[in-house]
């Protein structure tokens, strides 16, 4: 008869044995593949990870999921903090489970500098949608990234589609930096405005004005009604004066309300249009093919930096560099030739 103390290690032995299960590639692709949150969840948090023996591991399980088939619309949203986006997205998440699509909102956070960690979160913005079987919602901290765009975003977006999810929304911070990372990984682009700001108060440069498929004039209800009508049609006006579209699509504007839900169930139309549109002048596979070009060459660059991070002989020029600069006793253009030309000479 087995004493408590074999029971017991053998017990730990299964644990230990069940975690690294777990843990292997083919048990996280083949969860994701089922449309286990958990397991999604721990995969893109693999994707996140900055540790060099994680690389390859969500290198393969990007290419497993690479493979699997998705007929998927992958959608960004962006606007000033205010603007309504996560009202906005909780009502418009809802109103596309009603319709029986699984939607995955990756929505990136403000990250505290001090902390360097999210401070929202998805329970705290959006309860309702968060407790929905057919969403997913995955706050990541938006980092030091360009335009608030989680590092790890196009891979999470590649997660998501394997796992069944139908609708990708991909949620910005929307400070008035450049946007155009969003817009280089999604099919439609939709900018939420408010009425009665102009866009020297929202923050919102014209670039961004540029690449909208669609603007939306959010907390369209109550007083603000008659001055979200009156924003629709300044916006509209507006629009004409930029230069049409590669795809032969007109930039719409509507107001809605996330309290009210109203036009929720238009913008959605307003999407598939355009999707439908797309598909039929072949510029949707185009896009997407393009798209992928940007992921390989923005990678590249990624990977050309951690590469050369990691490197001691950059380490340590980079430290004497930074000191020089602060001393003024060389010009940040000249270190910054400097370095490269001690990089460049360590690797003949």
């Amino acid at each position: 008869m087995a004493s408590k103390k074999d029971i017991s290690t053998n017990t730990v032995s299964k644990i230990k044995q069940l975690r690294k299960q777990e843990t292997s590639i083919e048990s996280l692709v083949d969860g994701i593949f089922r449309g286990d949150k958990a397991i999604l969840a721990k995969a893109i948090t693999l994707l996140e990870s900055a540790k060099p023996e994680h690389f390859e591991k969500a290198n393969a399980i990007i290419e497993k999921c690479l493979s699997k088939p998705s007929k998927s619309i992958r959608i960004g949203i962006t606007g000033v903090p205010g603007v309504g986006k996560s009202s906005f997205i909780e009502v418009f998440g809802k109103t596309l489970t009603g319709l029986g699509k699984k939607v995955a909102v990756l929505a990136v956070d403000p990250t505290s500098t001090l902390t360097k960690g999210s401070i929202l979160g998805d329970k705290t913005r959006m309860e309702t949608l968060a407790k929905d079987p057919n969403a997913f919602i995955r706050p990541s901290p938006s980092g030091e990234s360009l335009g608030g765009v989680a590092r790890k975003t196009r891979e999470s977006i590649i997660l998501c589609e394997a796992a069944g999810y139908d609708i990708i929304l991909v949620e910005t911070v929307g400070v008035g930096q450049s946007e155009t990372v969003v817009h280089s990984m999604v099919d439609f682009f939709l900018l939420l405005k408010l009425s009665g700001a102009g866009d020297e108060l929202q923050g919102i440069k014209r670039g961004i004005m540029e690449m909208a498929d669609a603007i939306a004039i959010n907390k369209a209800d109550g007083d603000n009604l008659k001055k979200a009508k009156l924003a629709e049609t300044e916006f509209s006006r507006a629009l004409h004066l930029y230069p049409p579209k590669e795809n032969g699509w007109t930039p719409k504007v509507m107001s809605c309300s996330s309290i009210e839900n109203k036009g929720i169930l238009e913008i959605w139309q307003m999407v598939t249009d355009f999707v439908s549109n797309n598909q039929q002048n072949d510029f949707f596979e185009k896009n997407r093919k393009m798209q992928n070009k940007n992921w390989f060459l923005q990678t590249v660059d990624e990977q050309l930096k951690q590469f050369f991070h990691q490197k001691r002989y950059y380490k340590e020029i980079k430290e004497k560099m930074l000191k020089a600069v602060e001393q003024n006793r060389i010009s940040p253009f000249y270190a910054a030739k400097t370095v490269l030309d001690h990089i460049t000479k360590e690797l003949k």
